[in-house]
């Protein structure tokens, strides 16, 4: 039996790496006017609502909106977390879970990335789903090339998994 979609969905997003653009396309996506994501869904079939999107580069950030304490990162130039892979990830979906239980949104996306490929993850009340891009880079010495195209990649994984949600009845 095919699970039946909310008549409205609601997501928040706590990025780090994709500096609120997940967001931005969201919103954008709900209201009519997609800013350049090649969605595969009609908007009138999924309808979203986008309750907030946060970019949360710091640990102050993290301390003082989303109210936990961080894990400690490797190292925090100017107060930016940067952790390796591993804990990206673990980061993703604690900013993806806080900022959905926060907002009460049925859904919630999550972004971290420091040393690596960087952790994404996408939060429902039964379902965690976690992935990286494939651009690995390094927040302390890639060059902003590199790490825009990690950013970009990011961005786009996490509306994919978004939007393959959306397309399965979540």
């Amino acid at each position: 039996m095919e699970k039946k979609m909310p008549d409205l969905i609601t997501v928040a997003t706590a990025e780090c790496f994709t500096h609120g653009k997940v967001a931005r396309e969201v919103h954008a996506f709900a209201r009519g006017y997609p800013l350049g994501y090649p969605w595969e869904i009609n908007r009138d079939k999924a309808r979203v609502s986008l309750v907030c999107g946060l970019f949360i580069p710091t640990i102050s950030g993290v301390e003082s909106v989303l109210r936990f304490e961080p894990m400690k990162p490797i190292c925090a130039p100017e107060g930016i977390k940067v952790y390796d892979q591993k804990r990206d990830l673990a980061m993703a979906v604690q900013m993806a879970t806080t900022v959905k239980k926060m907002t009460r949104s049925q859904i919630g996306i999550g972004t971290s990335a420091g040393i690596g490929t960087g952790g994404i993850a996408v939060v429902t009340n039964d379902l965690t789903i976690t992935a990286t891009t494939d651009v690995h880079a390094d927040l302390r010495t890639s060059d902003a090339e590199l790490i825009m195209r990690r950013q970009e990649a990011g961005v786009n994984e996490a509306l994919r998994l978004f939007q393959h949600l959306l397309k399965n009845g979540f």
